[in-house]
């Protein structure tokens, strides 16, 4: 490793490889340096069960925000495949099947279930006013910040602008919509990682909403070719090509901001780098102890998610005979999630108590991209199921991780299975030890593995995508009181999700500054 570089990339997440495929394409020296054995952060893939031929996107698992601009500029050799099915809903022994590809069908869903033709209208509007947010939206999250007028001026809609921005979002979900069923598919995506009201006045929720429908301007969440594991293959190899060099296995120890000094263990020994600029792809809580300004004691963030992965020997049947399980899995299967159902959830988390009925979303990666199945999988029938549950916040697992996690586990599966024909237990294929094919992970797991304090997969709340202030507008939202120090990774304005904005903002942080 030389001694200086024109940038160095502390933390070789997917934020971490866009930023150095775009500085090192332009000519600049980096070295990246990842902590773990591999690149990639949560955006990875692995055989989870040993002798198990199924590479599972363990954490991460859908790709919305990453903007098709950075997958050319990179020239990323990626596939995001569409899904047909949006979501099902089960709801007794009917349900609600949201059809990309049959309109006239959606409707028909929506009648059986709601009543009425009322829902499915309001459905319409609201996700048309959307579509049109995030097709004004999107372009600006990878320019420099625009204040809140500007922003404004670009949703050109104050309606709009009134109730993303500006009032709790699930108020304005209760106003738009009549059925509890239809309010809880909506307001899921104002929970995603994020233990907080969504009619509280805070408006967390719809920042956090706000990031999931916006997404490249479609909000549409597409599946991975290969998992996640080959975004961030295809991102490392793109950044290596063009003349990164990146050190796997170094533990960044310390960051001086004034010389741009970064001190990193690797192979047993102490090394010391200096560049121009350093581009911090961490969590900035993990970046203060790193500066040495962490205050001991202070807030941490707090993530909310309870993530399960599994591999099926079949698909499980559903309840509703009308239909077929491969559409319901192929999109996103919401378990327990009506409006009242997130609500009881939620006090329940706010009490200290794990819900007793969690809710909790699934889909089958194997039904859309087969790829991630060896031969012998496939044509056995077996499949991967991947199971995100909301609020089940870190507090709830800090005292006894384990029992905790069990007691969550067996609530959520048996959640699962009000919902179903059949117990999900029974279709969970076993390993050649005779184990079931099934892990879970806590937001306490996910500080121990990987680092994230509080477990939380944003790093941080999540921000809004203008300038908080005045003095930041027409900067990046990746900038620091330290002018040789930018942020790079979810926790930057802009970040969140596996978008790779903010590493693309850092990048043009430095090549324009």
């Amino acid at each position: 490793m030389n001694g200086r570089y024109d940038a160095v990339v502390v933390g070789g997440g997917h934020n971490g490889l866009v930023a150095a495929g775009y500085l090192a394409r332009a000519g600049r020296r980096v070295l990246v340096l990842e902590r773990l054995d591999h690149v990639g952060g949560l955006a990875v893939s692995a055989q989870a069960f040993p002798g198990v031929d199924a590479m599972l996107s363990r954490y991460s698992y859908l790709v919305s925000l990453l903007p098709s601009k950075v997958v050319r500029d990179l020239g990323l050799r990626v596939e995001l495949r569409r899904r047909r099915y949006a979501s099902y809903t089960p709801i007794g022994d009917t349900g609600l099947l949201v059809d990309n590809g049959d309109p006239a069908g959606t409707a028909a869903s929506f009648e059986a279930v709601t009543g009425g033709s009322g829902e499915y209208a309001a459905w319409q509007r609201f996700y048309g006013t959307l579509g049109e947010l995030a097709k004004r939206v999107a372009p600006t999250l990878v320019r420099p910040l625009l204040d809140r007028r500007g922003l404004r001026e670009v949703v050109g809609d104050d309606e709009t602008w009134r109730e993303v921005f500006e009032r709790p979002i699930g108020e304005v979900v209760d106003e738009r919509f009549h059925s509890d069923t239809v309010r809880g598919v909506v307001l899921t995506d104002a929970l995603i990682g994020t233990f907080t009201d969504p009619g509280g006045p805070g408006l967390l929720a719809n920042r956090c909403f706000l990031y999931h429908v916006v997404g490249d301007g479609t909000g549409e969440w597409n599946v991975p070719v290969g998992g996640m594991g080959a975004v961030s293959g295809a991102l490392a190899t793109a950044a290596r090509e063009a003349g990164a060099e990146i050190v796997t296995g170094a533990q960044v120890l310390a960051i001086d901001p004034a010389n741009g000094e970064v001190t990193f263990r690797s192979g047993g020994c102490e090394h010391c780098v200096s560049a121009g600029r350093v581009l911090a792809n961490v969590p900035p809580t993990v970046l203060d102890r790193l500066l040495g300004t962490g205050a001991p004691g202070g807030t941490s963030p707090e993530g909310a998610q309870l993530k399960v992965n599994m591999v099926l020997s079949r698909l499980p049947r559903l309840r509703d005979v009308d239909v077929d399980p491969r559409a319901a899995f192929s999109g996103t299967f919401h378990i327990n999630e009506g409006r009242a159902q997130l609500d009881a959830a939620y006090a329940q988390a706010c009490a200290g108590e794990i819900p007793a009925l969690p809710p909790a979303e699934v889909y089958c990666h194997s039904l859309t991209d087969p790829s991630i199945l060896g031969p012998g999988l496939r044509a056995a029938g077996a499949h991967t199921m991947t199971l995100f549950g909301l609020h089940m916040p870190a507090r709830l697992f800090r005292a006894d991780p384990e029992g905790a996690r069990a007691l969550a586990l067996k609530a959520t599966l048996a959640s699962m299975n009000t919902v179903l024909a059949e117990p999900i237990e029974d279709c969970l294929l076993r390993a050649p030890d005779a184990s079931p094919c099934l892990e879970v992970k806590t937001p306490v797991d996910l500080e121990v593995e990987a680092g994230l304090p509080g477990g939380h997969i944003f790093h941080r709340d999540l921000s809004w995508p203008y300038a908080a202030d005045i003095a930041q507008t027409g900067r990046w939202g990746v900038e620091t009181e330290h002018p040789r120090l930018l942020l790079c990774g979810a926790g930057a304005r802009r970040g969140g999700g596996v978008s790779g904005i903010p590493g693309h903002n850092a990048a043009m942080a430095v090549l324009n500054g």
